[in-house]
């Protein structure tokens, strides 16, 4: 019953939250699941769970590219084009970490998810 009442409420937020907002809890989400990865690299059926938590980031970050690539998006230029450099590198990385999985290797992407979810949010990352 509780998960029940806390899908609802994290329904209605969804609903409700503005699109920055939105993008951020994604990220954020996003950096968790690697996070937990990361912390559980040993225990059984962590496979399974670092392809999910690699595609939903490669899913994230895929979404970004098309928006930013609209002619029509409303950031500037110079803006969408190093975001679209920094989504090529999360693309890598995750490539990467798919061939040769390393726990290791998603430092670099938690934290860029971290940091834009905290510039979305405009806060500062945790630590800064």
């Amino acid at each position: 019953m509780y998960n029940d009442s806390l899908s609802s409420y994290a329904s209605v937020d969804n609903l409700t939250m503005p699109g920055r907002g939105i993008e951020a809890a994604v990220l954020t989400k996003a950096a968790r699941k690697l996070r937990e990865c990361q912390d559980n690299w040993a225990m059984d059926g962590q496979d399974r769970k670092l392809q999910e938590a690699l595609t939903y980031n490669q899913r994230i970050w895929t979404i970004f590219q098309v928006e930013l690539a609209k002619d029509d998006h409303p950031l500037p230029k110079p803006l969408r084009r190093d975001i679209l450099k920094l989504s090529a590198f999360v693309d890598r990385r995750i490539f990467e970490t798919l061939a040769s999985p390393s726990p290791d290797k998603l430092d670099i992407v938690i934290r860029i998810n971290e940091n834009l979810a905290a510039g979305l949010r405009g806060s500062p990352a945790d630590g800064e």
